[in-house]
């Protein structure tokens, strides 16, 4: 009997973490990436799809295990984000912000944070993003590059990027945030990510049924007609 106390697989992810944490931070070399204690991040999925941007004025290393190692994240709480989902993270870090007082960080962390939240609408294939807060309008920064590390062991990875269990898994993730909204009163924000949350479970299952052989059908003037045939 195992007297671990994790399973194999999330104790695999959380050493990927940690992993990705010690390495040097660009932007000061001398110190690690999670030593940083501000800066902006970005979680992608399986299929390089930007779903999530955040800001941290406390560290990289509290705010990632907040959201990814089940440690307290309204995000997650709130059905949101599923840590499932992500398998690559990007690191901003921005020293001179960490440099100032703590009460002046969020503030000055607001435009990076916009910044690299436009950057992820262009980049999606939806437009959107799972943030169920506003990203605060500001200008558009100058940022250098971020520390970008894949977070999902080469060991599980087929079996985390299965399509059905992505499918299944983003499903439940579904439920549970409708659950949510039923059952209370929520804000625009929550019901916006419900929205983009459906589009890429539609996106997800259209192309697992497209690669299995099968044609997407729609109800025509003509009949039910193949969706790619003009109408």
């Amino acid at each position: 009997m195992s007297t671990t106390l994790l399973p194999r697989e999330v104790q695999l992810i959380r050493d990927a973490i940690a992993r990705a944490l010690r390495q040097p931070d660009p932007q000061r070399p001398t110190q690690s990436i999670g030593r940083a204690t501000a800066g902006i991040y970005a979680f992608y999925d399986y299929d390089g799809e930007p779903i999530y941007v955040g800001q941290t004025a406390e560290g990289f290393s509290v705010r990632l295990g907040r959201h990814l190692t089940g440690q307290r994240s309204d995000a997650v709480a709130k059905y949101v984000l599923d840590p499932f989902e992500v398998h690559t993270v990007a690191l901003w870090s921005l020293p001179h912000i960490g440099d100032m007082p703590a009460r002046q960080r969020k503030a000055a962390l607001d435009p990076f944070e916009y910044t690299v939240y436009q950057k992820l609408l262009e980049d999606s294939a939806f437009k959107a993003v799972l943030n169920e807060g506003d990203i605060a309008p500001g200008p558009l920064m100058q940022m250098s590059a971020p520390l970008v590390t894949v977070i999902i062991p080469d060991e599980i990875f087929p079996d985390r990027s299965h399509p059905d269990v992505r499918i299944a898994r983003r499903a439940q993730t579904i439920s549970l945030l409708a659950k949510n909204i039923s059952e209370r009163k929520v804000s625009k924000g929550l019901r916006r990510a419900l929205v983009t949350q459906t589009r890429r479970l539609d996106e997800l299952a259209r192309r697992r049924y497209d690669a299995l052989g099968g044609a997407i059908e729609v109800e025509g003037p003509e009949g039910v007609v193949p969706e790619d045939e003009d109408l």
